[in-house]
């Protein structure tokens, strides 16, 4: 792990948990399109898609995420659920559904990258001298 993980990529991949056939419908960003003519292949530059599937697995096994936050990654990641809608099924405003949902992926990014979480956790390559100001 430690590959720099962001919460852009565990959202994409959260999906894949549950549902073994998504990577099947995933984009594949280092692909050309189709009608891109072929060239040779650095097979040492290969699509990391099935590496960022497994590490998401291994976090939402191992992060230390509570019962709701679970609970609401299902919903949006595992089902497909609006926001309202998990706050309806939870009985919760949708500001408090999407908290729960955003602060789990934080969760899962910061252990996927060794790192700490705190509130607001994003890994967004923020240099330490920018923080400082």
């Amino acid at each position: 792990m430690g590959a720099g993980y962001n919460r852009a990529i565990i959202e994409k991949m959260l999906p894949a948990v549950w549902d073994s056939q998504a990577a099947y419908g995933m984009k594949n960003d280092t692909k050309p399109d189709p009608d891109m003519p072929k060239g040779h292949v650095d097979k040492k530059k290969g699509s990391s898609l099935l590496v960022h599937i497994a590490d998401v697995r291994q976090a939402w096994g191992r992060t230390d995420l509570t019962l709701i936050e679970r609970q609401s990654l299902v919903m949006r990641y595992g089902l497909d659920y609006s926001f309202e809608e998990i706050g309806e099924a939870r009985g919760v405003r949708k500001q408090s559904a999407q908290e729960s949902s955003e602060r789990a992926v934080g969760k899962m990014t910061a252990w996927l990258n060794g790192e700490k979480y705190v509130d607001g956790y994003d890994n967004l390559d923020i240099k330490e001298d920018e923080q400082s100001e």
